[in-house]
């Protein structure tokens, strides 16, 4: 599984996304304890707003420290519940302790949802998928 460290510069975390065809990455501490998320959209903002190259840029500048995260255990029902919530297309999976066991995404729980499977249907995934692209400050200008 790929990840970055807070330290890393922004262009190294763009060169792992890049290389592996990823849109993030944890950012893991030294015990692979998932601290938090970075994307492919992060870095292009920090870029844009700080004005710098990705290499005078740090990942701790640019990551999102509060992270949603889901256990092995938990039903892709739920998972799929906590992305919309957090309108988050990727969420890492952690144990215990925190440490990074793998990444569920969207299309994961897509490809899961056949009706033999789980009983996920095609509108809850569609619902899933609009909340998560819905943008954020919408309702803001929608009461402004």
């Amino acid at each position: 599984m790929k990840t970055c460290a807070p330290e890393d510069s922004l262009s190294e975390a763009a060169r792992i996304m890049w290389e592996a065809d990823l849109g993030c990455l944890p950012v893991v501490d030294e015990e692979r304890r998932v601290i938090a998320m970075i994307t492919d959209r992060d870095i292009c903002m920090a870029a844009y707003t700080r004005g710098l190259a990705l290499r005078d840029l740090r990942v701790y500048s640019a990551m999102s420290d509060e992270v949603v995260a889901c256990r092995p255990d938990n039903s892709l029902a739920d998972v799929e519940r906590m992305m919309a919530k957090a309108q988050v297309r990727r969420i890492p999976v952690i144990d215990r302790d925190r440490r990074l066991v793998g990444i569920i995404s969207l299309a994961d729980i897509a490809t899961e949802a056949q009706p033999i499977k789980i009983p996920l249907t095609a509108p809850g995934v569609a619902r899933t998928l609009a909340s998560i692209t819905e943008r954020r400050w919408a309702g803001a200008l929608a009461a402004g």
